[in-house]
C-alpha cells in the first residue's frame, strides 16, 4: 500500500468533468484506488463517488493505491491532480 497527500488546484474544485478525467485515469490501473478527504473515503475509479466527497478548490486529499501496480498508479493520480486535470 503507497499514499501521498496533495491539494486540488482546480479552481472549481473536482466537478463532473475533471472527476471524470480521475476516474479515467484510475480505471487503467488494477490496484484498489481511494481517496480520504475530511474523514470520507471515496473510490478513485467511481465518478459518483468522486463527485460525492465534494472537493474544492485548495482542498487537500490522500490518495490511497493497494495492489500490483500500486506505485505507478500513485504516480500517475498525483500528476495528473498537479496538472490541473485538464483545466
Amino acid at each position: 500500500m503507497v499514499s501521498q497527500k496533495v491539494v486540488i488546484k482546480n479552481p472549481t474544485g473536482l466537478h463532473l468533468r475533471p472527476a471524470g478525467i480521475l476516474c479515467k485515469e484510475a480505471m487503467k490501473f488494477k490496484s484498489l484506488i481511494t481517496f480520504t478527504f475530511r474523514d470520507n473515503t471515496a473510490n478513485a475509479k467511481s465518478v459518483l463517488s468522486v463527485l460525492g466527497a465534494c472537493v474544492k478548490c485548495g482542498d487537500e486529499v490522500e490518495f490511497v493505491c493497494e495492489g500490483e501496480d500500486e506505485e505507478e498508479a500513485l504516480k500517475t493520480l498525483v500528476d495528473a491532480i498537479e496538472s490541473g486535470l485538464g483545466e
